[in-house]
């Protein structure tokens, strides 16, 4: 087949048909921890699960194709994906990181150069003169993005940042779980390396903890995964079964992922309780021409401040209906959760504070529930 496939007929089909054995359609779980070999002496593909499996390798050609890499690895988790990258830096190389990233890239980062493994910036990457500033004056080995951030759901110009690293010869790392393949292809954008964690969107459903790194380069890949295999982060054959079995609907969920997320920026925007709605699907969001301009889509996350700080936060909790309160995200189910005291809570309160992470601001993940039923049960917590 010449012509190049969807994203929906990427995701449906892979591995269908691959069973050579018995012609099996879906393709079959293996389990095996090892692999007998055929012959003597005779090198082969799969020989022991933790270095190659073929159920892993149809998730990770998946999601290759999907993001358009060179080669994928399926790791245990987000912090596993997150943790092979840093595994390929060297003593005293120096990174570049959102002063806004996820609380557990803050927390592996800082802890790496405390005990004088790496350098580290947290910066403000919106403003890309201090940022090109700060690249140029820091020269450094790793520019690591998030966009959307969370919680805040800012958007970053990746092309932009993209030519900036370039000019110091820096790799350029994007965590793109908040928006998945489905709706942002950074490497299209000139990242030379996508990071998820599968445990969200892609798988969708809350019951597997998983993560993913796609290279742009085959000798990124190659580097990347000779660590995967070296440091044992791959991921589970059964793991990547059912995060296989999540990613064939990923884009209709998407779909309807935003449709609610987008419903709830909107009651909350009208809502005298809420002193501010981050959604970059909300045309005064600070992001939303970057969003449009680099996104699929707008997504199904969405934070908002409420006024009164905590003990208003305190009073929706106890109050909101069909939203369960948890860390993680994407899922079929609707979250809600309190960052200054869950994802976020390794930083310290002054870092909350330039963060933008105040003791009033709540993070949803929008699930796959019905719009009106949503919109009542966020109804509740704000009477």
């Amino acid at each position: 087949m010449s012509k190049k496939l969807n994203k929906d007929t990427i995701s449906s089909r892979a591995g269908i048909e691959t069973d050579k054995g018995h012609g099996s359609v879906v393709p079959p779980l293996y389990l095996s921890s090892n692999f007998a070999f055929k012959k003597f002496g005779k090198e082969q593909k799969y020989d022991y699960t933790r270095s190659a499996n073929p159920t892993r390798d149809i998730l990770a050609s998946a999601l290759t194709q999907l993001e358009g890499g060179s080669g994928g690895i399926i790791t245990s988790s987000g912090m596993s994906a997150i943790s092979l990258i840093a595994s390929i830096l060297e003593i005293n190389d120096r990174v570049i990181l959102p002063h806004d990233c996820y609380g557990g890239t803050f927390r592996l980062f800082s802890s790496l150069e405390e005990k004088g493994s790496l350098n580290t910036r947290f910066i403000d990457q919106s403003n890309l003169e201090e940022l090109n500033a700060n690249i140029q004056e820091y020269k450094p080995t790793l520019i690591w993005i998030e966009t959307p951030s969370n919680p805040l759901l800012q958007s970053v110009d990746i092309k932009t940042i993209c030519k900036q690293a370039k000019q110091v010869k820096a790799l350029v790392a994007v965590d793109n779980t908040f928006l998945s393949p489905a709706l942002q292809n950074p490497l299209k954008l000139g990242a030379d390396i996508v990071i998820h964690s599968t445990t969200k969107y892609i798988n969708g459903h809350s019951d597997v903890v998983g993560g993913a790194v796609i290279a742009k380069e085959k000798e990124t890949f190659d580097k990347i995964n000779f660590w995967a295999n070296n440091l044992g982060l791959t991921g589970a054959p059964f793991d990547s079964y059912l995060t296989l079995r999540g990613l064939r609907t990923l884009s209709l969920r998407m779909k309807t992922h935003e449709k609610n997320a987008t419903a709830l920026a909107q009651v909350l925007s009208n809502n005298k309780k809420v002193k501010t709605v981050y959604y970059p699907g909300l045309e005064h969001h600070s992001s939303h021409e970057i969003a449009k301009k680099q996104q699929n889509g707008f997504g199904g996350m969405l934070s908002f401040e409420l006024k009164g700080g905590l003990p208003a936060v305190e009073e929706f909790f106890k109050k909101v209906k069909c939203f369960s309160l948890a860390e993680s995200l994407g899922g079929f189910e609707s979250l809600v959760c309190h960052p200054y005291t869950m994802t976020h809570a390794p930083l310290t309160d002054k870092e909350k504070e330039v963060s933008g992470i105040t003791q009033g601001l709540i993070r949803i993940s929008a699930g796959l529930e019905d719009m009106d039923d949503l919109i009542s049960g966020l109804k509740k917590g704000l009477d």
